[in-house]
């Protein structure tokens, strides 16, 4: 298998080599760490506020401690107008009553000791929240404060490692339940505004203003977790802000953010927020069954590249380079050496490309796919 190889029919997930198989991502239509990048130079760290040091940015089992004034993003709030053209504050008037602190720790009599924190966004009013899985999968127990200073004992209806993604419950039926928005026709430099709970600090969210830096990430957080078609951003965020929200220039939610880039000097300005519409689907799974049936074609495949007359090579499609038995795919007919240049109408060129398309469906969905030599086949998902 190459590098650029994946398998879309294991559960397993991928590891950092990329030579073991890889899950077929995704789940359904409603709307995960460490990972050397540039040479080593840049990490790729989840940024839930945990164990102490200056750079450690995930939960862990001791007190925070903080042995540095990192880089200035923690406290920044922007309020009014800014260089990117968004009203700072009536996002954050519309976004901070929807985001919350998500406590980590252990309930011991009438006192709750904290462990690490991180961050939530209200999906529903009647006291439904998501964050991410990392916040939240070594915890004892769970407490959510929300931004007007109550605080619930929350109940973890679900979990999802493959998207990092979690839903918390709380007893509260009177939230205000953020606005979903959309990554369709998102463009690079359109503005994005993080509005999360930093460092655990007291006194409500945070919201910094930036702006969409790229599209499509492939962000690897640990050994075996590889996250896909991440949102990339300049918009502050730092250790506490995962589960937190990213917002467009209307302060709709288009990403929850999950990770930032960290190199031996720091906190390098780089976030990454898991896009809304993977997000959309799996909360919908979780909240409907508490977990998350990920939706598989059936091969695996590497990306194919055309030589160009100018002598370059570019990406063409995905090309089928094994098919499992019994799967979508060979039921829809597909066979070794197909090549896959769209999926439900989306166009694919890569093989990260098709993965991230996948991951906005479930199993049990139809598909159609389109193939190089000009066919188009219909497919069923499965879980295996």
């Amino acid at each position: 298998m190459t590098i650029d190889e994946r398998t879309i029919y294991s559960e397993e997930p991928e590891t950092a080599t990329g030579s073991s198989p890889h899950s077929d991502p995704p789940a359904r239509r409603h709307r995960k760490g460490l990972a050397a990048l540039a040479g080593g130079l840049v990490v790729v760290v989840a940024v839930g506020l945990g164990a102490a040091g200056a750079v450690i940015l995930r939960d862990g089992p001791a007190p925070v401690v903080i042995e540095q004034a990192a880089p200035a993003t923690e406290t920044i709030i922007t309020t009014g107008s800014s260089t990117t053209g968004v009203d700072a504050t009536a996002i954050g008037l519309a976004v901070i009553p929807s985001v919350v602190t998500v406590e980590i720790g252990q309930q011991q009599g009438d006192g709750f000791t904290q462990f690490g924190s991180g961050s939530g966004v209200v999906v529903d009013g009647g006291g439904l929240i998501v964050t991410n899985n990392h916040v939240v999968e070594s915890a004892q127990d769970v407490r959510v404060v929300l931004s007007d200073a109550r605080v619930y004992d929350a109940e973890i209806v679900g979990t999802d490692p493959l998207t990092d993604l979690a839903v918390l419950r709380i007893a509260a039926t009177d939230l205000k339940p953020i606005s979903f928005g959309s990554t369709a026709g998102l463009r690079v430099g359109d503005p994005a505004v993080a509005v999360g709970s930093p460092l655990g600090l007291q006194g409500g969210p945070s919201l910094t203003v930036g702006v969409v830096s790229a599209l499509g990430r492939e962000v690897q957080t640990d050994a075996q977790t590889i996250l896909y078609g991440m949102l990339q951003t300049d918009a502050p965020i730092t250790s506490g802000s995962s589960g937190g929200s990213l917002v467009d220039s209307q302060g709709r939610l288009i990403g929850i953010t999950t990770a930032v880039g960290v190199s031996q000097v720091g906190v390098e300005g780089i976030g990454f927020a898991t896009p809304i519409e993977i997000v959309e689907r799996v909360v919908t799974d979780i909240i409907a069954d508490g977990d998350v049936d990920h939706a598989l074609i059936g091969i695996t495949g590497t990306t194919a590249f055309a030589d160009r007359a100018d002598g370059g090579r570019q990406p063409i499609g995905v090309e089928v380079v094994e098919v499992t038995p019994n799967s979508g795919a060979a039921g829809a007919g597909i066979e070794v050496g197909d090549v896959i240049t769209a999926f439900g109408g989306t166009r694919v060129d890569t093989m990260d490309e098709l993965i991230t398309v996948l991951r906005t469906y479930t199993a049990g969905d139809a598909a159609s796919m389109d193939l190089a030599d000009g066919t188009t086949v219909a497919v069923t998902l499965t879980t295996r």
